[in-house]
């Protein structure tokens, strides 16, 4: 059993958990429910935006502790004000380190796009994405069918949200386009092991439909690589690791930024 099966395994169990605690109709009534979410494409294509999905991330099952100071308000304000196109906080707890609360502190200071970055396999946890506050979700090829990923997409929809489909490589982008998608993101990580390698981007941004907006997730470190990744023809970079390293992410990313 590799990483990514022992987490699927474990958020089965904690969604269950939830449900008993947290009803729908609890959900429903939550402040951020009825609000109307920002565009992701807006945002991400804005000339006054530089493409980055800036990530708040506490730990990774990979590298164990990256940031456990780092307070989720003043980085995130940290990241918009020096030009990311929108935010993407971890909200699962046993291996990332997070929590629904960043989430919603993060929408509390904020006024571009948010990702729930999760591993969703239930429609309950988008329910929890738009009443925590989120903009968009993120639906993980590997640990989906193409009937959920259709499925999840068209319900996140309805509610207005944003859907960002991760893949990993061409047999999972092939099987998982659906028309309720809005972007799909090359993952440069193997979530099987942990690796990166940047030239899986390369490798798959011609094959995405020119439809979605285009994303490439992981291994991002150099200025330099997300003009080598934009002249590919990607619109978006997320970015997290690069930044929560370091003992001022907010300052991180707006030395990177003047380096692009």
């Amino acid at each position: 059993m590799n990483i990514l099966d022992k987490i699927v395994l474990r958020k089965k169990e904690e969604v269950a958990d939830v449900k008993r605690l947290v009803s729908i109709q609890d959900l429903e009534r939550a402040e951020h429910f009825k609000r109307m979410p920002y565009s992701f494409k807006e945002f991400l294509l804005a000339e006054d935006r530089t493409g980055i999905i800036a990530e708040f991330k506490r730990r990774s099952p990979s590298k164990g502790l990256i940031n456990g100071v780092a307070d989720v308000a003043e980085v995130t304000q940290d990241y918009n004000n020096a030009g990311a196109s929108a935010l993407s906080v971890l909200t699962d707890v046993d291996f990332f380190g997070g929590k629904a609360d960043d989430l919603i502190s993060a929408r509390a200071v904020n006024k571009i796009p948010i990702l729930r970055k999760d591993f969703m396999i239930d429609e309950y946890q988008i329910l929890e994405a738009k009443a925590w506050g989120a903009d968009i979700i993120l639906l993980i090829a590997s640990i989906l069918t193409p009937k959920q990923i259709n499925d999840f997409g068209k319900f996140a929809h309805d509610l207005g949200l944003n859907v960002l489909l991760e893949v990993h490589n061409l047999e999972e982008l092939e099987r998982s386009i659906s028309p309720n998608l809005d972007a799909i993101g090359v993952n440069n990580r193997n979530l099987g092991d942990f690796t990166v390698n940047i030239q899986t981007s390369f490798d798959l941004v011609n094959r995405i439909p020119n439809e979605f907006l285009k994303i490439s997730e992981s291994a991002i470190s150099d200025p330099a690589v997300i003009r080598e990744l934009k002249t590919a023809g990607f619109n978006g970079f997320l970015i997290g690791e690069n930044f929560m390293k370091t003992e001022n992410p907010g300052e991180a990313i707006k030395e990177f930024i003047e380096q692009m």
